[in-house]
């Protein structure tokens, strides 16, 4: 059951990457028809995202919409998702082109310690044992070099500041971005 928990970590922040994109990029294009197509393509991007097998909590997808181009974006632990996403995302109707400029992170056996170490920290924590449930877990632990980046959403800022401080506490660990967005209510 927990495995299905990682598989689908990266889709909650797919999916607010998609939505802020679309919001701005709406405002831009002129014509209704135009923004109308921009959300379509904007919804099926993030399906097709969505749905890639491969896709865990270590991993961080992102995406930019502009009319017919798809930028994507974001960090993952091997090559294979990044072809396949740009491969998933050239085949929705109405993307023209892709620039798939994905990093994929050097593979580090103390990295791999490092993301279930901060992974166990952050969710055997009482508070945070919640995000670690559910189709969507909503957050991301990205390791490169033994820096830590936490990506996706939480309920509160105090949320927030306990997952950075778990994931700061984690032996190893050099740094710790905390690029966890509140949710608003």
């Amino acid at each position: 059951m927990k495995g299905l928990h990682w598989l689908f970590a990266g889709l909650l922040s797919i999916a607010m990457a998609g939505v802020a994109v679309a919001q701005s990029n709406s405002a831009i294009q002129g014509s209704p028809g135009a923004q109308r197509n921009q959300d379509r393509i904007t919804r099926e991007v993030r399906h097709e995202l969505v749905m890639l097998p491969q896709l865990s909590i270590f991993d961080n997808l992102q995406y930019k919409v502009d009319g017919s181009k798809v930028t994507l974006m974001g960090q993952v632990r091997d090559a294979v998702l990044k072809d396949s996403a740009g491969k998933a995302v050239k085949n929705v109707e109405g993307v023209e082109s892709v620039d798939n400029q994905i990093e994929i992170l050097p593979p580090s056996p103390n990295d791999d310690r490092i993301r279930l170490q901060v992974a166990r920290a952050i969710f055997n924590d009482d508070r945070l044992t919640r995000y670690s449930m559910g189709s969507l877990p909503p957050i991301h632990i990205i390791v490169k070099g033994g820096h830590v980046a936490l990506e996706g959403v939480v309920d509160n800022q105090a949320d927030k500041d306990a997952a950075g401080i778990r994931a700061n506490g984690v032996p190893g660990v050099f740094s710790v971005d905390n690029h966890l967005v509140v949710q608003k209510s």
